[in-house]
């Protein structure tokens, strides 16, 4: 199944049958003072600073989320997804709970981009899909709902079964919906990671959509994050995760390692190409 972003000119296809695709994390001010500082100034040179580094880096996407406090998302995600656009050919992600945030950004972004996200709740159900559906976009579901995020594989499939259930209805296809089963922290769960491996395996082989995870929230609050992630990003690959949310500089390694000793990667040639490109920065 295959699930295809654009930007002005060039493609990626979120694909079960391919390789792992990249979503770069870092246009985000959650936990990143210096951001959320240069988002309230205006100082778009350091978001185009950012982006420049995680495209080096193999980003295949680009998330933009300009959620800080107190700042208009409806003025703002518009103005960054427009100046990120004009100096980038890559396929952007729209990070934004704010419908109307959203609808501005868009308006404005060129291609095919992606949307982060709708859930199970209705009135997520409710404002997201119909945005969706108007700009001809593609989603990601998230694996919660009106009680917040199960603590059951059995719960987060049916979760997901209800989402693409309601895209189809409204006349999106399974295509347009990349999955997100969701992790929450080993930290004050040590069962969580195995409940999200489990509900991976469990929605890839009843549903066959493509499945994304923003794969650091395993390890908050733990020493050595680094490790965990990368342990669990492995672990997930294994099970049927094919796009990830995550800081390419620090885990696209791991990813195209995982590729390649999987046997998506016909001779390594993205993994000898992502460890050139490495070497020569």
């Amino acid at each position: 199944m295959k699930t295809i972003l654009r930007a002005k000119s060039t493609e990626v296809s979120i694909n079960t049958d391919g390789l792992v695709r990249t979503i770069g994390e870092k246009i985000n001010p959650t936990g990143r003072k210096k951001l959320s500082r240069m988002l309230t100034e205006r100082n778009m040179d350091y978001v185009l600073e950012i982006a420049t580094k995680q495209i080096d880096a193999g980003a295949d996407i680009l998330d933009i989320n300009v959620g800080v406090p107190g700042e208009d998302e409806v003025e703002l995600l518009p103005a960054v997804v427009t100046l990120v656009a004009e100096h980038f050919d890559i396929p952007l992600c729209l990070d934004s709970a704010n419908p109307k945030a959203l609808a501005a950004g868009l308006a404005v972004a060129p291609g095919r981009p992606l949307v982060n996200s709708v859930n199970g709740e209705e009135k997520s159900l409710e404002n997201i899909l119909p945005l969706v559906k108007e700009y001809q976009v593609a989603v990601i579901g998230l694996t919660m709902d009106d009680d917040g995020i199960p603590k059951t594989a059995e719960k987060r499939v049916a979760i997901a079964g209800k989402i693409l259930e309601r895209a189809v209805k409204i006349g999106l296809s399974e295509e347009d919906v990349v999955i997100d089963p969701l992790v929450l922290t080993v930290g004050a769960d040590h069962n969580a990671a195995t409940v999200t491996l489990e509900a991976i395996a469990s929605i890839r082989k009843e549903f066959g959509v493509n499945i994304n995870l923003g794969a650091s929230n395993v390890s908050f609050g733990l020493p050595d994050r680094h490790t965990i992630n990368q342990a669990f990003l492995a672990l997930a690959i294994q099970a049927g995760a094919n796009c990830m949310i995550t800081d390419p500089a620090k885990l696209n390694g791991i990813i195209k390692a995982a590729d390649l000793l999987l046997g998506k990667d016909d001779f390594g040639r993205a993994y000898i190409t992502h460890y050139r490109a490495t070497q020569k920065k």
